[in-house]
């Protein structure tokens, strides 16, 4: 598996809605968590392309990540121990009003969306609506609103387009953004849609 980043130019403050605020006036770019902190996005085939990247990531990377994978609302989460073989860090399901550390792997629990506020995790049931679940976009949003500068997102394998929404987030708030590779992914839907937004 790899990564691309993405490295289109930077859209103007004025085309991008960033709350009136650009990342290098905003007061919490330097109040946020003193780690950077990683939201990965995955969907079909997701687990393989997480797992790959979890394994080649050091045992203390100074960053906590946190895993937002579409799952079956309706069935129980196999996905945090799955991940656990991947790595060295201590992964868990989140639970609310869990408060981020370095050196952690978080996965979402089914049935439920994501948000960080003030470097802690906060659960709420699944929205249902008539459209698509956008539960990374949820999640990479808040991300990008709670950490500015130290957020980072990562789309990986999955068909739709959820994710792309939430690194123009990041990007607009001077956060990092990364895509895997298309080629490198069992469905590049996810990872396409990131790029050429």
């Amino acid at each position: 598996m790899t990564l691309q980043k993405k490295t289109s130019a930077r859209r103007p403050a004025s085309a991008v809605k960033s709350r009136g605020r650009s990342a290098a006036s905003s007061p919490k770019a330097m109040d946020g968590l003193p780690f950077p902190v990683v939201g990965i996005g995955a969907s079909a085939g997701g687990l393989e392309s997480c797992t790959a990247l979890l394994k080649a990531l050091p045992a203390k990377p100074g960053m906590a990540f946190v895993v937002v994978q579409h799952l079956d609302p309706h069935h129980q989460s196999l996905l945090p121990q799955l991940l656990s073989r991947a790595t060295k860090m201590a992964v868990t399901q989140v639970e609310d009003g869990l408060g981020l550390q370095p050196h952690r792997v978080y996965v979402i629990p089914p049935n439920c969306d994501l948000t960080l506020r003030e470097g802690v995790l906060r659960l709420f049931p699944r929205q249902q609506t008539g459209g698509q679940h956008m539960p990374i976009d949820r999640f990479l949003s808040s991300l990008a609103e709670d950490q500015t500068r130290r957020a980072i997102g990562i789309i990986l394998s999955g068909t739709g387009s959820d994710g792309t929404f939430g690194l123009e987030a990041i990007k607009s708030e001077g956060g990092i953004t990364f895509a895997q590779d298309p080629k490198s992914a069992p469905y590049p839907g996810m990872p396409e849609s990131a790029i050429a937004a």
